[in-house]
This record gives C-alpha cells, structure tokens and sequence, in this order.
C-alpha cells in the first residue's frame, strides 16, 4: 500500500525518486512549479525535454499524459512532466486531472521509483480550486495500483497543505 505524506514546502529540495513536474504542454518550462524545476534542475532537463520534442511528442505533451527526464541537478533522480488540466466552470475535466496523477505513477512504475513528489497540478496559472484538487489527487493515488511506497504531496502554502490534509486524514 502507498503510503501518502504532506510537506509544505519547495518541491525541488525533495530528496525522493522522482519528482512530478507540473508542466505546460511545450515542456519547454514556465512559469510557477515547472519554471522552479527548470532553474533549479539546470539545463540537462531543457535538454531532455528538446530531446522530446524532436522525437515522441513533436506536438508537445497532451494534458493528463506523463514522461520522465532527468532530474539534472536536483536531489531527486527524475522528473516525471505531467500537463494539468486548465478548470472550466462549463467543462467537467476531472478525469484529466486524475490521469495526470494515475500517468506520473504508471511512469515512476516504469522507471522503479519508490518516492514520489507531487505538486498540487493544475491549482496555480491553471485555476483549479485547490479542494477540488486535493480530493482528486488523494482520491487517485488511493485508487491507482502502483510499486511507488511513498506519494509526497508538497504543498507551497498552508491553503494547499489544509486542503491535502483535509483529504488525506
């Protein structure tokens, strides 16, 4: 069974397996959880993430899909890039969400990764109501058949952190 732990904190210190990127569908860096990676992980995820595009994802990354690069020079050994979903009021997209988190654990399966960090996807520029996330990605990791022993959801604001904690107790 996964067991699901919540830091408030900055995901790029985490010392863990594999660290979810929440990532634009360029993968080509940004800004919030995305730009902190790229800068703190140095140019060798840039790279990796041009190796993409020239290759599989010419298009870019589609939401609720997942693909790992290095970590570069952050403490953890990858980065697993997911595209969250953008909340409409008008559209119910829940389940791109909830592949977001179902797709980074199939990669970190594929790669042997026992640690996991997450962010909370899709709750800054991309406008998700944050208690809403948190319900759909305790709800998924919970639900998703997975090798990864610890789901960490690292949270950057105590608003965040209630809202995973409301879910995870």
């Amino acid at each position: 069974m996964t067991v699901i732990t919540l830091v408030r904190g900055d995901i790029t210190e985490q010392h863990v397996d594999a660290v979810v990127n929440a990532a634009n569908s360029s993968l080509l860096g940004g800004g919030g959880v995305d730009g902190a990676i790229h800068r703190k992980g140095g140019p060798a995820i840039l790279s990796a993430c041009r190796d993409l595009r020239a290759s599989h994802y010419g298009k870019g990354l589609p939401t609720g899909r997942a693909v790992a690069t290095t970590a570069g020079n952050l403490p953890a050994r990858w980065v697993i890039h997911t595209v969250g979903p953008v909340w409409s009021a008008e559209e119910d997209r829940s389940d791109l969400l909830a592949s977001c988190h179902r797709e980074s654990l199939k990669v970190a399966d594929e790669l042997g990764a026992k640690t996991v960090a997450f962010p909370a996807v899709s709750t800054g520029v991309y406008r998700w109501p944050v208690e809403d996330a948190a319900r759909i990605a305790v709800e998924t990791v919970r639900e998703t058949e997975t090798s990864v022993e610890e789901v960490r959801f690292v949270l950057f604001d105590e608003r965040a952190y209630e809202a995973f904690a409301s879910q995870a107790s």
